[in-house]
């Protein structure tokens, strides 16, 4: 039963961790955090990419065929793709690019609920195979939560709504986490055959927010025009998961 308290804990970190840090990005003045959102957004590109191609794809491939293992991936590129679409699943660094969703803030909830459910399955399967990898897995999901809740909270708070209801909502979506993390250990017998399903479908979708999502918004410059940086910080997040 050890496991338990560490994937719930790590699962509640991966979930409440990058909201507490965006509510602090909050409390400083709106230029410092102009500066601040885009070097965690390239630091949350390393640290995604690291994650799936360094840990979750070598530990699905141990298991599985590579074929499996490679389709099980593809399939979760491609259904975040589709969650995307259907506006479940998004990443917001700031307001200006969020638009569609200023009219409510249901989806934004929902959305960040399925997020946190499935970032606390995710936790869950990696810790199931080891702690370390558990705790690689959790930091990529913080660092990418950060600069997420960050854009939300922007939203959120242009849509009318006060800082505290912001933050009461947000915190709210962060108990789906809590939720995907307990099913996953439910899973009993099952859960060895799942498991490197589970880090291959996630290596996907940290692949799939990486280069679809952060990776463009870098090209065109809208955050961070300054490539030298970019390279750094996308390298020490890499290095930060190569050394755990």
């Amino acid at each position: 039963m050890r496991v338990w308290p560490v994937a719930l804990g790590l699962s509640i970190a991966g979930s409440v961790g990058g909201l507490l840090a965006a509510g602090l990005l909050l409390a400083f003045h709106q230029d410092v955090r102009s500066r601040l959102v885009p070097w965690l957004v390239s630091y949350a590109v390393g640290t995604l990419l690291g994650a799936a191609l360094l840990a979750l794809a070598p530990e699905a491939l141990e298991t599985l065929p590579p074929a499996t293992a490679l389709g099980t991936l593809l399939a979760g590129i491609l259904t975040f793709f589709m969650l995307e679409k259907l506006v479940l699943w998004r990443h917001c660094h700031d307001a200006g690019e969020c638009r569609v969703h200023r009219s409510t803030t249901t989806l934004i909830i929902v959305g960040d609920t399925v997020h946190t459910f499935v970032d606390g399955v995710v936790i869950a399967a990696a810790v199931l195979i080891s702690v370390p990898l558990g705790i690689t897995t959790a930091l990529a999901i913080i660092a990418h939560e950060v600069p997420q809740e960050a854009g939300d909270f922007a939203v959120l708070l242009s849509a009318g709504l006060t800082r505290s209801r912001a933050l009461l909502l947000n915190v709210a979506s962060a108990g789906g986490g809590l939720f995907g993390a307990t099913l996953m250990l439910l899973s009993g017998t099952e859960t060895p055959r799942v498991v490197p399903y589970v880090l291959a479908f996630a290596a996907g979708n940290f692949m799939y927010v990486a280069m679809s999502d952060l990776i463009p918004t870098l090209h065109r410059g809208q955050l961070d025009s300054s490539a030298i940086r970019q390279v750094t910080l996308i390298a020490l997040g890499v290095l930060t998961i190569a050394v755990l």
